[in-house]
């Protein structure tokens, strides 16, 4: 039963997220900084931990916890897909694959080339890592174009970081949150004992034109209403023009990129395929966990972007170590975020919205993916809007049989990417990488997002309509 401390915390979210915005955008002061009075301001207003009281020793373990768990996972996998960055930049690794994506693809047709390339890459990874591999081939391919414009005489057609930036992160994103075997459709799919194979032929399906929709289609409108302007020092890093003669052959730079990405494949087959005790499944779990496998892609690429194109062990060292500068101000802005929802998430927000919503007398579909809306919006994760609406689901599945499975996990998987903003840590991550201002932000970011989430669950009902 919804009760008068559900509807505080609700109000107590709006207020503390309200401040981060008017902080960052009004105020003009560091997001890491705003993001952590915001959490401070949530906690305290929310109690948390106690019974009443303010819980300031709570508080400070809620952030902590948020902030490092958001590290521990995204820090680590920032840090190596920046040197990662760093040596297929100077390599002419990334010029060498910009060059064959304009030259082959043409340049109306770049948005669309860089959706398909993001849905590939994406298949296997995570949305953070498939963002700090992709930085580099984003930023290369879309100063290039804007060189070509420049020199042909024709109109700059907006901004083209965003051109070619919008299609990747959609294609990234959708396939994070509607197709396994990323963690969100996973868990949606184990806890309603949804079938594994239906989900994913079901998730592709809607995912395609979610991602064109969102990605090349959008981002013509977005070009003209918003602006990013990537920190010259980031841009100068991945994106400038190489310093030797012999680039690295296009064959031999995508082999270089997708190792990580293969490796982490390996382990999702193995994990489907194997029994959980196999020995072959020990090792692919261990050589495809994220960290592992970028660790690999960045030992490997020492040697196919560093010393096999002339580098001594000084300048590869100087590089790398160089490289983290430019991240250190986006890490630590992540790991704040990360604090920010660790305190949303243990006010109890979520169960809150859980109760003011289990008993309303809708479509399961339509619950399942409002469900997950509110949630988002409230803690900011993806993943715990998934794994609260999937156990809410839950007894409702195993009592109507007539109730499609797959289906409802596609919907909870899309209601879990709507609208992020300022209490996610990937909002974030893309204000910070594009260099946009919160309102820019907002205005292509968290709007792509949910475009994703609304075309996901349309997608998700017209298929119940044939399945």
């Amino acid at each position: 039963m919804w009760t008068q401390q559900d509807t505080l915390l609700v109000l107590w979210a709006l207020v503390a997220i309200a401040l981060v915005i008017v902080l960052v955008a009004r105020l003009r002061l560091h997001a890491f900084p705003a993001l952590m009075i915001g959490a401070l301001a949530m906690g305290l207003l929310s109690g948390i931990g106690t019974d009443g009281g303010i819980g300031v020793g709570k508080l400070v373990d809620s952030f902590e916890g948020g902030a490092g768990d958001t590290l521990g996972q995204v820090g680590l996998l920032v840090a190596l897909g920046t040197m990662l960055g760093a040596l297929l930049s100077e390599s002419g690794g990334a010029d060498q694959i910009a060059s064959t994506v304009l030259d082959r693809a043409g340049d109306n047709r770049v948005p669309w080339a860089m959706a398909v390339v993001a849905m590939i890459v994406g298949i296997p990874l995570f949305f953070e890592i498939g963002v700090v591999l992709l930085i580099p081939i984003i930023f290369t391919v879309a100063r290039r174009l804007q060189a070509r414009r420049h020199e042909e005489g024709l109109p700059a057609g907006g901004n083209t970081y965003l051109l070619v930036g919008i299609p990747a992160l959609a294609g990234l994103s959708v396939l994070h949150g509607l197709v396994p075997p990323h963690p969100g459709p996973l868990t949606a799919i184990s806890t309603i004992d949804a079938d594994l194979g239906t989900t994913m032929i079901y998730g592709f399906i809607v995912a395609i034109p979610t991602v064109i929709i969102a990605g090349p289609l959008f981002a013509r409108m977005a070009t003209h209403w918003a602006h990013a302007e990537p920190p010259e020092a980031l841009v100068q890093q991945v994106a400038r023009e190489p310093e030797v003669d012999t680039r690295p052959s296009f064959g031999l730079t995508l082999f270089t990129i997708l190792l990580p990405v293969a490796l982490m494949l390996v382990r999702t087959v193995a994990d489907v395929a194997l029994d959980e005790g196999d020995a072959v499944r020990k090792w692919a779990d261990f050589v495809g966990n994220p960290v592992v496998a970028l660790l690999v892609g960045v030992l490997v690429a020492m040697w196919t972007f560093g010393f096999g194109r002339g580098f001594d062990r000084e300048k590869l060292s100087s590089l790398m170590g160089n490289s983290l500068a430019p991240a250190a101000s986006i890490l630590l802005i992540i790991g704040a975020g990360g604090g920010f929802k660790g305190v949303l998430v243990d006010s109890g927000i979520g169960d809150a919205i859980a109760k003011g919503v289990e008993n309303a007398g809708v479509s399961a579909l339509i619950l399942g993916w409002l469900v997950a809306v509110l949630i988002r919006l409230a803690t900011g994760s993806a993943t715990v809007a998934t794994v609260t609406a999937a156990g809410i689901m839950a007894p409702l599945v195993a009592h109507d049989a007539a109730i499609d499975r797959p289906l409802l996990a596609l919907a909870i998987g899309a209601g879990s990417l709507f609208f992020s903003h300022v209490n996610d840590a990937g909002f974030w991550l893309i204000n910070q990488y594009f260099g946009m201002s919160v309102k820019d932000t907002i205005k292509t970011w968290s709007v792509m997002e949910t475009i994703i989430s609304v075309c996901g669950l349309i997608g998700v009902l017209l298929l119940s309509l044939v399945v």
